[in-house]
């Protein structure tokens, strides 16, 4: 299995090159962005963003203080912009009770600690909780997606219905905790899932996984 992961992300390197991802100045702005950017693509959660810089507002006071719906207004460019103001105030709320208000705080905690306490809060899934762990906290969570699954099950690693905690499973039992490997293979995973094995008519001739295959989880 491990051969098989690395084999996997030496092709999808050579081919997309380093990533950089997540997009993002401040441990705080990523945190923001990885709660914008549910059920939505980057360009909608980058505008909502850059709107609320323009304005001066991309603090943790500035949106800590502010009212639902003018929060809800100034994100309306992410999509669900009422929910997604819900959860983003759930988050902070949440930091302000647990931690006083202090990021750094929050994100010394362990790896594992830090990851269950997102997972308290209401409207924070997996997948949020592993995007503010690895790239706002910068600890060592794989981050699963659509992508991920959908990658994994056509190349027989993981059967059609496997579920989130098992395919970080396959990534943590493999990889080395390493914040860089798993920052790069999962943009990378990202980069092959936009450009070739699309949800839809994959372009499975010139993908650079073309020749990759797995086997099933038993």
């Amino acid at each position: 299995m491990k051969n098989k992961l690395y084999e996997l992300y030496g092709l999808l390197l050579s081919h997309f090159g380093p990533q950089h991802w997540w997009p993002g100045e401040t441990p705080f702005e990523i945190m923001v962005g990885a709660v914008l950017t549910q059920n939505t693509n980057w360009s909608n959660v980058s505008r909502a963003i850059e709107g609320l810089k323009k304005e001066k507002l991309l603090s943790f006071a500035a949106l800590e203080a502010m009212p639902h719906p003018e929060l809800a207004s100034r994100i309306q460019a992410s999509g669900y912009f009422n929910l997604k103001a819900i959860r983003l105030k759930n988050l902070l709320s949440a930091i302000c009770r647990d931690y006083e208000g202090d990021l750094d705080r929050l994100f010394d905690e362990e790896t594992g600690r830090l990851r269950r306490w997102l997972l308290t809060v209401k409207g924070i899934g997996p997948e949020t909780a592993d995007s503010i762990t690895l790239y706002a906290a910068g600890k060592p969570s794989f981050v699963v997606d659509a992508y991920t699954h959908r990658i994994l099950s056509r190349h027989g690693l993981v059967p059609e219905e496997a579920t989130y905690q098992e395919m970080q499973e396959l990534f943590h039992d493999s990889l080395p905790p390493d914040v860089y490997i798993f920052n790069e293979y999962h943009a990378l995973l990202v980069a092959l899932g936009k450009h070739f094995c699309k949800k839809k008519a994959p372009l499975c001739p010139g993908c650079p996984a073309k020749q990759w295959t797995g086997f099933l989880i038993q």
